[in-house]
């Protein structure tokens, strides 16, 4: 795979040798939250001085160079489980919530125009249904004019958190796709064409006509991809916005979550968007280096305390001030460094 390194805050993509002589952050992973990421590195480099190097090769990536110990972080959209973590004493906790949605590329059609159903866009990925004037397709938009051309599907081709959240909401909805394909980060596509990250699949969509695929929302609107009305576990047909984010997200109990492991896909609640999640730092228990890993939790202190607003302006959902307190709760106690706990409250962005 070729490694793509981005230093998130400077102005364009530029080679890992290029760093400043700044404080730099290392982290590697998932492509969903990469605006989010980008944003607020801009931001807290601009006031500190501190950089972050990331590479955005999505979540498989992320998870396989944090377990190589090549990089201070790694970044998953899908969670682990307590005990794969606790085996390589590591922690992970949530950094922002958001949506993945279907995108597609047909002639004449708006945003939020058409309307699938769950078991319909399995179906699809499954490649029982075609063409898009298929009469289930139809039957869903009375009124809308639907070309009889063919449907490609488009997917990830990398190992992927948005995978996992897309594939897991298959599986939730589908006994066909439970049965045939599963949910994993990487799986055996029946169909399609395969994209690599978020940016590759919003850019074969952006080419291909008639194709369809699945984005986390930031790259659908800079894009200016078309997305659609999904119906929800409550039969409500649900447009992908700030507010079905967040009300797939309300019903999240991450105070009881072993580990923070949390899936917010097929949410109950007649406005709640079915295809939601967050996205995870994964590190150490024990840091090599005290003062970088003080830097590290420092910003990710930031991007909690003072990032909510850019968050919210790429539809992102900030992670509520209960949860941030139980994420450092878990800093103060768990992260060590030579033995000493790395974090305390006296660290905390004011």
């Amino acid at each position: 795979m070729v490694k793509k390194w981005v230093v998130l805050g400077l102005a364009g993509l530029v080679a890992l040798g290029a760093v400043a002589e700044d404080k730099v952050i290392n982290g590697a992973g998932a492509t969903f939250p990469y605006p989010i990421y980008s944003k607020w590195s801009y931001e807290y480099k601009a006031k500190t001085g501190v950089g972050l190097n990331y590479q955005s090769i999505g979540s498989g990536g992320g998870i396989q160079q944090i377990a190589a110990k090549t990089v201070d972080f790694g970044a998953s959209d899908a969670p682990r489980k307590g005990e794969e973590l606790q085996g390589r004493g590591q922690i992970q906790f949530p950094m922002v919530m958001g949506g993945v949605v279907p995108v597609v590329n047909l002639a004449g059609i708006q945003s939020n125009q058409l309307k699938l159903s769950n078991e319909v866009l399995a179906d699809i990925y499954l490649g029982q249904i075609t063409n898009w004037n298929d009469p289930r397709i139809t039957k869903l938009n009375p009124g809308v004019k639907l070309p009889g051309e063919e449907i490609t599907v488009i997917h990830r081709a990398d190992g992927s958190g948005t995978t996992w959240i897309f594939t897991n909401f298959l599986d939730k909805v589908s006994k066909t796709w439970h049965d045939k394909v599963g949910s994993d980060t990487s799986v055996s596509w029946p169909v399609g064409l395969g994209g690599k990250g978020n940016e590759g699949v919003a850019s074969y969509v952006k080419q291909v006509p008639g194709s369809i695929g699945y984005v986390e929302y930031a790259y659908a609107k800079q894009n200016n991809l078309t997305t659609l009305q999904l119906r929800n576990k409550t039969g409500e047909f649900v447009k992908p916005t700030m507010a079905a984010f967040q009300a797939a997200a309300a019903n999240a109990d991450w105070a009881k979550a072993d580990h923070f492991y949390v899936v917010l896909t097929d949410q109950p609640g007649k406005d709640s968007w079915p295809i939601a999640g967050a996205t995870f730092i994964i590190i150490y228990k024990n840091q090599p280096n005290m003062d970088t890993a003080r830097t590290m939790l420092s910003y990710f202190d930031w991007c909690y305390r003072k990032g909510g607003a850019q968050a919210e302006g790429l539809d992102y959902i900030p992670m509520p001030k209960n949860v941030v307190d139980l994420v450092e709760a878990t800093w103060t106690k768990d992260v060590t460094s030579g033995g000493k706990p790395v974090w305390d409250g006296s660290l905390a962005a004011k």
